[in-house]
């Protein structure tokens, strides 16, 4: 009985949020008057959870109480996308998961009702919070190892840079021919390297580029580099070298640090695989002399 009421409550509410002109779209699309399956798909979603949950958040100034966690995640996007990501976007995507979960959730109230299994009701409530909270904690994971992965790789590139500018090149071209043989798509480092030494080839000054390659990385370790950077590029050969190198130990040191971490979160993992088989194996052994004891 309760889980008819909640599937019935549920869908009112999803129906009514959404409204009928989404409803009377809906179903001219799924008549086929519109081929394009990709492009339908992205227009339910956003009839659907998109545009009618932002509409009830905002309604409910959601979005106003919470300022803070909606500024915090939009930052960690504004890293991880392009640099005119906006903050509509980062609304747009908050309600997306926030449908998401209500979609979830009332799947669950259904197959509650079908299945006359009430546990599948509170199974539903839980995956449809954790629906809603996966992208913000997604977020959040996917910045630090960003962030990781540039401190990794970081050194590699400044002692690169040192050897050609000690071996007699400009400051501009050794940052260009630092990404000889790289995938820029392949490395965050490399996409905003690359990025940096476009903005000069055309026609950018120096410092803006460098500042911009700063803001997008959005990493301590590399706003120390680029301020490094800025301040000796124009001495150039042994003053700039030595810059470097200073730096240099610091971020080797820095990168043994996040190997060692790594190190220690992967022993970790395994404890647990470790701990059921050896339960697995005490209960395999103990087994028979239960049996014939019984």
């Amino acid at each position: 009985m309760a889980a008819a009421i909640a599937a019935m409550i549920l869908t009112a509410i999803w129906l009514y949020i959404a409204g009928t002109k989404a409803l009377q779209i809906a179903w001219v699309q799924i008549l086929g008057r519109n081929r394009q399956m990709h492009k339908s798909d992205q227009g339910l979603k956003q009839l659907f959870m998109i545009q009618p949950f932002r509409q009830m958040l905002e309604k409910l100034h959601v979005f106003d109480s919470l300022q803070l966690t909606l500024n915090s995640y939009h930052m960690k996007l504004l890293v991880l996308k392009e640099s005119d990501w906006s903050i509509e976007r980062t609304k747009a995507e908050a309600a997306a998961s926030i449908g998401s979960g209500y979609a979830a959730l009332t799947g669950c109230a259904w197959l509650s009702l079908v299945g006359k299994e009430p546990l599948l009701l509170i199974m539903g409530l839980l995956f449809g919070i954790l629906l809603a909270l996966r992208p913000i904690m997604e977020a959040g994971r996917k910045v630090e190892e960003r962030k990781q992965q540039m401190i990794t790789e970081l050194p590699n590139m400044l002692s690169k840079l040192m050897l050609l500018v000690g071996a007699g090149e400009t400051v501009q071209l050794a940052l260009a021919r630092c990404l000889e043989g790289k995938e820029l798509e392949q490395h965050p480092l490399y996409k905003e390297w690359g990025d940096a030494v476009a903005s000069i080839r055309n026609g950018h000054s120096f410092s803006s580029a460098l500042e911009r390659f700063n803001r997008r990385c959005a990493v301590q370790e590399v706003s120390i580099f680029t301020t490094v950077l800025l301040l000796n590029y124009r001495r150039g050969g042994e003053h700039f070298v030595l810059a470097l190198r200073e730096l240099s130990y610091t971020l080797w040191e820095k990168r043994k640090a996040i190997a060692r971490s790594k190190g220690e979160q992967a022993s970790s993992k395994l404890v647990f695989p470790l701990v059921g088989i050896l339960l697995v194996l005490m209960i395999l052994v103990a087994s028979p002399a239960v049996l014939l004891m019984s």
